[in-house]
C-alpha cells in the first residue's frame, strides 16, 4: 500500500462505525460471501491480506473485515466427513474464524453448532438461507426454507441456544424470497432478530432471479427499518468500492456483504478498507501484481490441499479468467492456463506474458461471475400451499441434507 493511503486515511472521517457482530468488532464494516467453491482457506487469506493492508494503514485494532468460508452442510459436519472437515479448517492467523452452515433440520444444525462451539472450530457461525441452486430448494433448503415459518425460527434458535453459552454470535443470510410473489424477508429478519441472532444479511434479490438482473437495494433499506436491535448487511451488485458507498447511502445498511465483486481481484477489500475509511484511494495494478496474485493463490491452494498441486491447479482454473478480465491476455494464452497442471507450468505461461501492461480500466471493472437468467424455483411439492410444513414435507426435508453438496 502506497505512502499516499496512508496519508490519505489519517486525515479522513469514516463513512461508517465499525461492525460490531456479537463481541467482534470489524473495522471495515465488509463480509466477504461464502461462496461454493471459492471462498476456502487459500482465499481467504488472499482477501485477508488485501484487507488488512487498508485497514493498518488507518491505524485499525481489530480485525479489519470479516471473511466466510464456503456453505458446509450440517449433517456432513456432524459426521465429520473428511472434505467437510478440510473445509472449516482455518488459518492460525484468523481471526473471528467463520463458519457457514446449511441446515434444513433444527436438531442437526444444533448437533453442527454444538460441535463448533464445544470443540473451539470457530468464533462466529452464518446460517445459509439465501442458496438459490435448484439442487437445494427442491429439498426446502437455502433461500426457500423461510417461507415456513417455523422451520426458520426452528434452526435460527437451536443454533444460537448451542451457541450462547461460548460467546460465538449466530447470523442469518438470506433473499428477499422465493419470488416476487412469496417474499419472507421481512418475516424472517424480524424472527432472527427476536430468536438471538446477531446481525442479518439481504441479498436484494429472490431465488427466482438467481443472480440475474439487477439487485433491489430498496428491500434492503426496508429491512433495515424493520430489524432495529441488530446489523443490517447489504449484498447484491457490489462491483467497486463505489458500489458499496452507494449502497449504503441509499439504504442506511450497517455494512456491506460483498461476494462475486471479488472474484480474481482480491485487492477490492484493500479498496473498501480505503472507502469506508472516507478515502479515494484504490488499487489498480498493473498486470505483474496480478499474476503475482495469482501465483500466490495457487500456492495458497497447494497449502490448502496439503502439497496436491494439481488439485490447487485444477481448483485455479476457474479464476484464470476473473485475474485476466480486460488484460490483453491472447486466446492462446487462456487457453493454456486453463489446462494448467503445477506451478512450475503456471510460471512457464506467466513469463510468456507481458508484464508490463497496465491496469486496463473499465474493461477490467463491472460484474463477475455468471448472471444467468430468471427461472422458476424448483420446490418441494405444495411448497407454497402453507406457511407450515405438512408431514410428506418433513419426510422430505428429513432426508435434504443427506443430497446436498457442500460437505
Amino acid at each position: 500500500m502506497s505512502a499516499e493511503v496512508i496519508e490519505s486515511r489519517a486525515t479522513a472521517t469514516p463513512v461508517l462505525p465499525p461492525l460490531q457482530i456479537g463481541r467482534h468488532t470489524i473495522e471495515s464494516p465488509v463480509v466477504l460471501a461464502p461462496m461454493a467453491g471459492i471462498t476456502n482457506r487459500a482465499f481467504r487469506r488472499l482477501c485477508r491480506e488485501y484487507g488488512s493492508a487498508g485497514s493498518q494503514a488507518g491505524g485499525a485494532n481489530g480485525a479489519s473485515s470479516l471473511y466466510v468460508n464456503e456453505m458446509v452442510t450440517s449433517r456432513a459436519l456432524v459426521e465429520r466427513t473428511p472434505e467437510t472437515m478440510r473445509l472449516i479448517s482455518h488459518g492460525p492467523e484468523e481471526h473471528p474464524r467463520s463458519v457457514q452452515l446449511y441446515s434444513v433440520d433444527p436438531v442437526t444444525a444444533g448437533l453442527a453448532a454444538r460441535m463448533l462451539v464445544t470443540e473451539d472450530r470457530a468464533d462466529h457461525i452464518d446460517l445459509n438461507f439465501g442458496c438459490p441452486v435448484p439442487k437445494v430448494t427442491r429439498k426446502g433448503g437455502g433461500a426457500a426454507l423461510p417461507w415456513k415459518t417455523e422451520l426458520f425460527r426452528g434452526i435460527v434458535s437451536a443454533v444460537v441456544r448451542e451457541a450462547h453459552p461460548y460467546n460465538v454470535p449466530v447470523t442469518v443470510k438470506m433473499r428477499i424470497g422465493i419470488d416476487a410473489e412469496h417474499t419472507t424477508y421481512l418475516d424472517a429478519g424480524r424472527i432472527a432478530e427476536g430468536e438471538g441472532a446477531a446481525a442479518v444479511a439481504l441479498h436484494g434479490r429472490t431465488a427466482s432471479q438467481a443472480y440475474s438482473g439487477q439487485a433491489d437495494w430498496s428491500a434492503i433499506a426496508r429491512l433495515k427499518e424493520a430489524v432495529t436491535t441488530v446489523p443490517v448487511l447489504g449484498n447484491g451488485d457490489i462491483w467497486s468500492a463505489e458500489d458499496a458507498l452507494e449502497m449504503v447511502r441509499r439504504t442506511g445498511c450497517d455494512g456491506v456483504v460483498v461476494g462475486r465483486g471479488c472474484l480474481g481481484r482480491p485487492w477490492l477489500f484493500t479498496d473498501l478498507a480505503a472507502a469506508f475509511a472516507g478515502t479515494t484511494s484504490r488499487v489498480q495494478p498493473g498486470l505483474r501484481e496480478v499474476t503475482d496474485t495469482l501465483r500466490r493463490h495457487t500456492a495458497y491452494l497447494v497449502d490448502f490441499y496439503d502439497g496436491d498441486e494439481l488439485r490447487a491447479c485444477r481448483d485455479i482454473r476457474k479464476h484464470i479468467a476473473w485475474y485476466l478480465k480486460g488484460f490483453p491476455a491472447g486466446s492462446t494464452v487462456r487457453n493454456q492456463l486453463a489446462l494448467v497442471d503445477s506451478l512450475q507450468a503456471l510460471d512457464d505461461l506467466i513469463g510468456t506474458m507481458d508484464l508490463q501492461a497496465p491496469w486496463p480500466g473499465d474493461p477490467a471493472e463491472g460484474q463477475r461471475g455468471r448472471a444467468g437468467s430468471p427461472r422458476v424455483v424448483a420446490l418441494p411439492e405444495n411448497w407454497l400451499s402453507s406457511r407450515e410444513l405438512n408431514e410428506a414435507q418433513r419426510a422430505q426435508i428429513a432426508q435434504a441434507e443427506l443430497s446436498v453438496s457442500g460437505g
